[in-house]
């Protein structure tokens, strides 16, 4: 399932996903397969996206929250 909310928050920030990557520690594609949907980051990566777009785990990561 695609994070669409990663995304927006992202951009809200005005932050690219390579801005975004270099901020957490990891590579542009890492950042780009969490925003499709293609890879399910470690609760560590999380914690650190949450932080740097000032957002909690449940604004960005809570699938209940996710619109279909």
């Amino acid at each position: 399932m695609k994070n669409l909310r990663l995304r927006s928050a992202r951009a809200a920030k005005g932050l690219s996903q390579q801005a975004l990557a270099d901020l957490v520690g990891v590579s542009r594609q890492t950042v780009n397969a969490i925003e499709r949907g293609d890879y399910n980051p470690t609760i560590r990566l999380c914690l650190a996206i949450c932080r740097t777009l000032d957002k909690t785990l449940d604004d960005l990561f809570w699938e209940e929250n996710q619109a279909p």
